[in-house]
């Protein structure tokens, strides 16, 4: 990435980031010790009436850890461990807590554990760790984001890092969609084999590395490794490398229910460095030892068939995945828009298989702004050898089709924040994107739709040509296997275009039948749910609960459905012809399905607790002050979409000054933010920071329950300054 990375101020009190090469003001960074003395714990256990902070503005260096904070915006970043030293030094201590994932795994059916054909995605893409780094968001005009989770099962992030940790945005989008996540251990030419010779030499050695990356992935939420040694081994090193990833194995298991370890094809059982494109007697001990071995790429159908009759593969055809290099490096099968061709003989051999750098897709075209439609021909060439996992998690189900990304920040319909960013943190459970043709000249397609949306960066555009012969189409874009409750309440927000008619069809099953692992073609209901007029009890708290609000064009359409003992298996968009017999080109962007148990409408939302204010550091630019400081706070996170964090004046040096409105800081999608640049008026002053729920139905919480966090302020000059 050329350039440093500045942030410029904006009027609402925003903060964007924007590139410059050498142009940038000279800063000088100071930093306090904790404002809490007494440590976190005790910060978040004050009393109400003690939490007011006072600062007095001392410059100095900032003592924040580099690895960990920009350097020139104290915005919190992710970074990997760079030497064995590093690793073996780590304590939980030293963790990055914005890089520490929040979002648990989900439930999914098929599960990992019965699913025949594994698929994982390694994600290479440009050298890893660019805009992704962010762990609060970028500002980027067309970044890389990937959404088809249902696809896959397994995601690793891979870096030349010796130990790459997954930013904690990659692991909370993927947790949200049920897939797993493993980071990597990378060795690599004559600096690797040396740490393998140090760290292999002996038990006590391996186990004090296996038992850090155990931490690890432990401390910051992930599920797993890819262990790749591409370097060669000594006697002794390749002798304990087994037991070293049987010991890992065994200790993440432990550690980390559901996780894996997987074994790199590269090093032989006499310590070579060859490359064998398949499992075979020269690697099967490594093999044996962990979950499973994700094979080199330059494989044939000669190397499938003859590990489909090794007898060590016997019983675990999915715990191997086959290789494929999306960029088509080498002699390969496929590869770039052939991929399918490898997944194709993969699954005719009953092998899970790794897609590595589906990258490619980004890198490779010259517009980035054509990234979505080339991302979405890309899977659907493979859509035919992938399963489409169902998630299975319980009500309430909640999609503002939100990829992470957009030209604009919206909430309710209107901007938020007019300016391209991206963050994965903000990903929402993601749709089946699709092209089919209907009969005559009808067609219907699905993607994300930037242009508009209603909350987030994207709507679903669900577009097509409704033929002569057809009076309605449905347009499957979830499919679930979600428990029902007996009283369900369900939103639909849209804008169709003229001449055709948009309603939800959800296809509903025996809830018991649901049970039954594997079981596809289970029979089911189509319910069309009839619209609740404005005076309902239901409409009136769904009202009541969201606030005032102007659709601006938007159409919210509620329902009510009374059920027993059904779970949802499918969620569609049925669009009717409004009258005639032509074919009638149409075009509906769905803004957000919700579909709750009714009786969580009358809940009472949570007050927010324990706001502590720390880490706070000054950076005194060209004549303003800017306050960069960390928020943390207490707040069931499983019950929010988001927070926002908003600061406002108090008092300045002139008292005649009243004090400020609400600004809008940003959104926070855990209890913990780093407020970074907010230029503050000049000392002495005293301000407020507040934090606002938004609960995952997108109610707003009662200001009365929003956290608040005081901070007065005052300027010690010395000679130097």
């Amino acid at each position: 990435m050329d350039g440093a990375l500045t942030t410029e101020h904006q009027e609402d009190g925003s903060l964007r980031r924007r590139k410059t090469e050498d142009e940038g003001e000279d800063q000088i960074g100071s930093k306090l010790s904790k404002t809490e003395t007494t440590g976190l714990e005790s910060c978040l256990d004050e009393p109400v009436e003690l939490r007011s902070v006072h600062e007095v503005i001392k410059y100095g260096a900032s003592s924040l850890p580099a690895k960990h904070y920009d350097p020139d915006t104290t915005e919190p970043i992710s970074s990997g461990l760079q030497s064995l030293e590093e690793l073996l030094s780590w304590k939980r201590s030293d963790a990055n807590p914005f890089n520490v994932a929040t979002v648990p795994l989900a439930n999914r059916e098929p599960s990992l554990a019965s699913t025949p054909h594994r698929t994982l995605v390694s994600h290479d893409m440009m050298g890893g760790y660019l805009d992704d780094r962010f762990l609060q968001g970028a500002e980027s005009d067309a970044p890389y984001v990937f959404y088809h989770w249902q696809y896959i099962d397994v995601f690793n992030y891979f870096s030349h890092n010796t130990v790459t940790i997954p930013p904690s945005v990659w692991t909370n989008a993927a947790h949200r969609h049920g897939v797993i996540v493993l980071g990597t251990f990378i060795t690599e030419w004559t600096d690797g084999g040396k740490m393998c010779e140090v760290f292999l030499k002996e038990e006590e050695s391996y186990r004090a590395v296996a038992d850090r990356l155990v931490q690890i992935a432990h401390c910051y939420g992930f599920d797993g490794w890819l262990i790749n040694i591409e370097n060669p081994l000594g006697e002794t090193a390749v002798k304990n490398t087994p037991l070293f990833l049987r010991y890992l194995t065994d200790q993440m298991h432990e550690r980390v229910p559901g996780s894996m370890v997987l074994w790199y094809d590269s090093v032989l059982e006499n310590g070579q460095l060859k490359w064998q494109n398949e499992l075979n007697p020269s690697n099967r001990v490594f093999f044996s030892a962990c979950d499973g071995i994700f094979t080199n790429y330059n494989w044939t159908e000669q190397n499938l068939e003859g590990m489909k009759a090794y007898s060590a593969a016997q019983g675990r055809l999915a715990d191997i995945f086959v290789g494929v290099d999306v960029f088509a490096r080498g002699e390969v099968v496929g590869g770039k828009l052939e991929t399918n061709k490898a997944l194709e003989m993969i699954r005719k051999h009953d092998f899970s298989t790794a897609i590595f750098a589906p990258g490619w897709v980004y890198e490779s075209i010259p517009d980035k702004n054509d990234f979505r439609k080339e991302q979405d021909k890309f899977w659907s060439l493979l859509s035919d050898f992938l399963y489409v996992h169902r998630p299975s998690s319980p009500l309430p189900f909640v999609s503002s089709f939100c990829q992470g990304a957009g030209t604009s920040l919206y909430w309710r319909g209107q901007r938020e924040v007019d300016r391209s960013w991206f963050n994965l943190d903000a990903q929402e459970l993601q749709p089946l994107y699709y092209r089919e043709t209907l009969e005559g000249e009808g067609w219907l397609r699905t993607q994300g739709c930037p242009e508009d949306a209603w909350s987030g960066g994207s709507s679903l555009l669900v577009e097509g040509v409704l033929p002569s012969m057809l009076s309605k189409v449905c347009a499957r874009i979830f499919s679930l296997q979600v428990p029902l409750s007996s009283r369900v309440f369900v939103s639909l927000i849209y804008k169709p275009s003229p001449g055709v008619t948009v309603s939800l069809e959800l296809k509903t099953a025996d809830a018991t039948l649901c049970t039954h692992r594997g079981v596809q073609d289970i029979p089911t209901s189509s319910i069309e749910p009839v619209a609740l007029t404005e005076d309902h009890q239901l409409m009136r708290q769904f009202s009541q609960s969201c606030g005032q609000w102007n659709p601006d064009g938007w159409t919210v359409r509620c329902s009510q459905l009374e059920l027993q003992g059904c779970a949802l298996r499918d969620v569609c968009v049925s669009v009717r012809r409004d009258g005639g017999d032509k074919d009638t080109p149409f075009k509906c962007r769905v803004g957000e399905i919700m579909i709750l148990d009714a009786e969580s409408l009358s809940v009472a939302p949570l007050p927010v607790q324990s706001v502590c204010l720390y880490d706070v550091v000054w950076l005194r630019g060209a004549n303003k002050l800017n306050l960069n400081a960390t928020l943390r706070w207490r707040y069931p996170a499983q019950l929010v979409r988001h927070f926002l964090v908003y600061w406002r004046r108090l008092r300045g040096p002139d008292p005649r000054i009243p004090s400020g409105k609400l600004a809008l800081i940003g959104r926070a999608y855990c209890p913990l933010f780093r407020v970074t640049e907010l230029t503050v008026p000049e000392p002495p002053g005293l301000l407020e920071l507040v934090v606002e729920p938004v609960s995952r139905e997108g109610f707003r919480v009662p200001e009365s329950q929003w956290g608040r966090r005081s901070l007065s302020y005052t300027e010690e000059r010395t000679d130097q300054s």
